[in-house]
Order: structure tokens, then sequence, then C-alpha cells
């Protein structure tokens, strides 16, 4: 109870002013009032939240969460307050709190870097039991909920108890290091950022976004003029690309099937749980996004599915191009845009629109929704781009996309330097505007 109260008791501080009133410096600086001093928490640790993990025989409950971001705050605030769903739960794990992702430890935290909030299982070891948080779009915290947290808090506790049997099902959970063990050793992140956040002076601006680790790693591609591989570019895909819709608050369950996907193809059927995928045992959605952010781009995908208590095996077949979903909701595409698109955000026209602009249909038809005003995202708007214009063409192009294949078009075809042409519908009247690739 004690535990309890004093995280309560730090949480009536963060909520003493609005989430809206809040500056990020505040919400920042806010946090680590509520948490550094918390029994419940350690508090940008990890190295200490290991040691209590060892003594106490515990597992790892390792929560990384961006602070300014609003995304995902409420989810957020469930788990730090502890929320009566976990609470109980909760005591028996060690739990870790990060708010920086200046030194996050690649070689074992990686995960979908447009998300501000993402929590790990592991064993004191960093052996990682599974993952947890997902978002699908813009839509705040629908692909998640406390109860699938729960359910897969439960699984992380069975595996621990039985992580000496258990071990060898683990391996495709862990990572495989890269050259990068910190975001702080990319290049383009070297010079912007120390390992400590200045706490005394301007705390955002020292405090690293995790979306800028993907932005740093499609940095390397670009400035070696080389195409983003779909791997970089369509990161943790949504399992929608399969055609599933997963159910929030249950562990790797299926909600929908898409008519004619591979899911379907596959056999996969509405309440289907996933067990494992690709030999890996699933205990939430991230933990099938993890599966699908590791294979091969064409491949065969062997799936354990539990359905009406019987176990079944399918298997997925994944045709080429199959990891091309949406990508125009993540944080990381607004850098992108600077690159392919010149700083502009677009918004497909509707049926009525199309009718009004007279642009016809199969054919492209994009509506410039903002033009960026500042450094490298002014290009197009140097160039002559206007807010409200209509692409109708680009580099060439005229069929019917949307601004992630534009995107993508852009990043895996040309090469900085290289200039486009761009057919715009303005007033009713067709122009030509031309701007050069970052």
């Amino acid at each position: 109870m004690r535990r309890f109260l004093i995280a309560f008791v730090g949480l009536l501080y963060v909520a003493a002013l609005p989430l809206y009133a809040q500056d990020r410096e505040t919400k920042v600086r806010n946090d680590r009032k509520a948490f550094e001093t918390s029994k419940d928490w350690v508090y940008n640790d990890l190295d200490e939240g290991r040691r209590i993990a060892r003594e106490t025989g515990k597992p790892l409950l390792v929560i990384f969460r961006c602070i300014p971001c609003e995304a995902c705050q409420e989810f957020d605030d469930d788990v730090a307050s502890r929320d009566p769903v976990i609470r109980d739960l909760m005591d028996r794990f060690v739990c870790v709190r990060i708010v920086q992702a200046n030194t996050i430890d690649l070689t074992h935290f990686r995960f979908d870097f447009d998300q501000s909030f993402a929590a790990f299982l592991t064993n004191a070891d960093l052996t990682i039991y599974g993952r947890f948080g997902t978002r699908s779009d813009r839509k705040e915290t629908e692909d998640i909920s406390l109860k699938g947290f729960r359910k897969a808090m439960e699984a992380a506790l069975q595996m621990h108890q039985e992580i000496d049997k258990i071990r060898p099902s683990l391996a495709g959970k862990q990572i495989i290091p890269t050259q990068y063990k910190t975001p702080l050793d990319y290049p383009s992140l070297a010079a912007r950022f120390g390992p400590k956040l200045n706490y005394e002076g301007n705390v955002v601006k020292s405090c690293m976004h995790c979306h800028q680790v993907r932005e740093a790693e499609r940095t390397l591609y670009r400035q070696a003029r080389q195409p983003i591989p779909d791997e970089v570019l369509y990161p943790y895909p949504d399992p929608a690309v399969l055609g599933l819709t997963m159910a929030p608050e249950e562990m790797a369950t299926v909600a929908k099937v898409a008519a004619g996907s591979v899911a379907e193809r596959a056999g996969i059927e509405p309440g289907d749980r996933i067990v494992t995928l690709g030999g890996q045992p699933l205990l939430s959605i991230a933990d099938l996004q993890w599966v699908l952010h590791n294979i091969e781009s064409k491949t065969r995908l062997v799936a354990e599915i539990l359905r009406d208590g019987t176990k079944k095996g399918l298997a997925l077949d994944l045709p080429d191009g199959w990891r091309e979903g949406n990508i125009a909701w993540r944080v990381t595409t607004w850098d992108l845009r600077r690159m392919g698109l010149g700083g502009m955000r677009l918004d497909e026209l509707t049926a009525d629109d199309r009718r009004e602009a007279k642009t016809g249909v199969g054919t492209m038809a994009l509506r410039v929704r903002h033009v960026g005003e500042f450094g490298d995202h002014a290009t197009a708007k140097k160039a002559g781009f206007r807010k409200g214009d209509i692409l109708v063409g680009f580099d060439g192009r005229t069929g019917d996309w949307t601004e992630s294949q534009l995107i993508a078009y852009t990043v895996q075809r040309k090469r900085p330097g290289d200039e486009v042409a761009v057919t715009v519908l303005r007033n009713g009247k067709r122009e030509t505007l031309r701007f050069t690739l970052q």
C-alpha cells in the first residue's frame, strides 16, 4: 500500500495541470518528479533494475516512453499508476521506466520507433519473453488495452517459471546485434545529443525522440545514395497487410480476416489465436509485428493457431511487396516527405472532389494539405507549390497513387539531387513545377 501511495501522490502532482496545459518541458520534468523516487519504478536506470531482478528472481517489465508525445498518453498513465486491471501482476515484476532514447541498448531493445510507448517483458539477463505496444494509425490506443497487457504479463510470468525449458523457443525474439549499440552511435545523431538529459537547462532539446532513431537509419541509406529498402521503409508491418485485424483485449487473437487476403488463403479464421509464428511464441500483436519485421520479403511463414481448443498448423505465403502498407500516419514519414516531396503533405481526393476537379477515375489526384515553411522542409514552397494544389502527375507518373506510394517511389527509385517535374491542377488550370530531391 505504501508503494502505491507514493506513486499515486506523484501522479497527483502531474495531474495538477491538465495535459493540454503542460508544455513539453513541464511534462518531462513532472514525470521525473513523479517517479524518480517511487518505490514502484526504477527510473531511467536499466542496470539497477537488472540488479534488483537478479536479487529477487523476478522478471523485468521495461517501459520505453516518449514523454512529450501525446499519443498513448492515457495508456501510459494507466500503466504508470498501476491501474487495478494490472496492479497485482506488476508487483511480480521489477518495473523500469525509460524516458529517453539517447542511450537505448539497441543490442537488446529494438521496437517500432514511431511509437511513444513500448513494453518489454524480459528475464534479468534481458532474454525477451515478449513485447507489447502497437499502433496502426493516429487513433491513439485503439490497438492496445489493459486487458490485453494483463494477458501478455501472465504469459511472461509463466515463461519466467519455465525459462530453462523454453529458452530455445525464444531465440527468434532476441535481437541480432548491428554496428550501432546505442542511438548515439548513428553519425547523424552523435553530434546532436549526449548520454544524459539536461535537467538543468532545456531538457527537451537534450532528449532524443524515438522516431529520430528510425530517421537516422534511413538517413544512412539516403546519404549513401542508396534506395531505402522495404524493411526500413515499412517497419513493423501492421497485421492488416496480411488481411488481419487483431483483437486488442486478447493475446495475438484474430478479430477479422479480409476477403482474398494472404491470411484468408492460409485458412485463418476470426477467433483463431496465433500461438506461434515463424516458430516464435506470441504474447501480443507487437510480437506478431516483430516476426513480420524480421522476415524476408518473399517467404512462407508457418503459424500454429489455437481454434476451439485444438492446435493447428497453417502456412502463409507472402508475395513480393507484401510489406507495402500505409506509412502516412508515421511520425518518421515527416522526414521522408522532406526527402521525397520537398516537405509537402498530401491527401487523396474523395470521389466528390474528383468530380469537382474533373480529374477522372484511376488517375493521380493528391491534394496538398500542407507545404513546409522552414529549412529543408521548405523545398516545395520555394519551388512554387501551394496548399490546395492537386498533384495529377509526378515525374511522368499519372497513376492513382497514394501519398505512401509516391514517397516510396522517390526514396527507392530516385536519388538525392534528381530533379522531378510535377504537374499540378490549380484554379482549374494545369501547371508544371520542378524541385530537386534531397
